[in-house]
């Protein structure tokens, strides 16, 4: 079992955030400012998920994963908290979240059901998150100018999603969740999460006034499909993740743990001293 290590990180979200807070790039801007405004909705969904899994499971197996399930559920409110903390500042630049009550009619479709659908959501979401983790703590000069405090923030979240990304899937297969199911959600998922992000950036560039910038469609192309693009570097992970023996094990990297080490005046750990 993964040891998940709940931490506070020491940064302060009270103060405005500039509009173009990613190194003046519209677009990077924009796409992060989107992707935040999923996490507490989607965070929210993912505790309840794994909490519900791990109430299924025999108590033998509970035990098991208790202590893992702790970690990752505290390591996701923490998440969310700070999430909705820089959301409530984006807002002020007259931004409007299109994204979380789509996603909220979507989810509310899953209650009551089966919790290894909640568990398969979960697991696939997981991956995607831990994909774009991957690539920003190997790039992290795509956060070159930005705020120290905003800079720390996107780079803590992404080495604990690294970090905890096994923890849904795992669940998923010990309460006996199928292969053909797994990759079902996968698929679902992919073009639910590439759309939403989309439409919510663009409608964050449209508000913001520079939709229709060359440097806003330069930006948009070098870092999603780009040699070094997000898209392009995740392809092969992705598609891995529909291969039978697939784990998120497989695709470890010391990106996370280094980050974490490196810095550890960045934040608290919950619970010592």
């Amino acid at each position: 079992m993964t040891e998940l290590v709940v931490r506070r990180l020491l940064i302060d979200l009270e103060e405005p955030v500039q509009k173009h807070w990613c190194g003046g790039d519209a677009f990077l801007t924009a796409w992060f400012n989107a992707l935040s405004m999923s996490f507490p909705l989607g965070e929210q969904f993912f505790i309840d998920s794994v909490r519900n899994g791990l109430k299924m499971l025999a108590e033998d197996q509970q035990e098991r994963f208790r202590r893992e399930v702790q970690g990752f559920i505290g390591q996701e409110a923490t998440h969310r908290r700070v999430h909705a903390l820089f959301n409530a500042q984006i807002e002020k630049h007259g931004l409007v979240n299109h994204w979380e009550p789509r996603a909220k009619a979507r989810l509310e479709l899953l209650v009551g059901s089966d919790p290894r659908h909640g568990l398969g959501v979960t697991a696939a979401n997981e991956h995607f998150t831990a994909l774009f983790a991957e690539w920003l703590l190997s790039h992290p000069q795509v956060l070159e100018g930005a705020e120290s405090r905003l800079k720390s923030l996107w780079l803590w979240h992404s080495a604990e999603e690294a970090e905890h990304k096994c923890t849904a899937f795992d669940l998923y297969c010990a309460l006996g969740g199928s292969h053909a199911w797994r990759v079902r959600w996968m698929r679902r998922v992919t073009v639910i999460f590439l759309t939403d992000t989309l439409r919510q950036t663009m409608d964050n560039l449209r508000r913001d006034g520079t939709l229709w910038k060359w440097s806003t469609w330069s930006s948009a192309w070098r870092h999603l499909l780009g040699r070094d693009g997000l898209l392009r570097c995740s392809w092969k992970p992705w598609r891995a993740y529909f291969r039978h023996d697939f784990h998120p094990s497989q695709q470890e990297s010391t990106l996370s743990s280094r980050w974490l080490r490196d810095n550890v005046a960045l934040y608290a750990r919950v619970g010592q001293p």
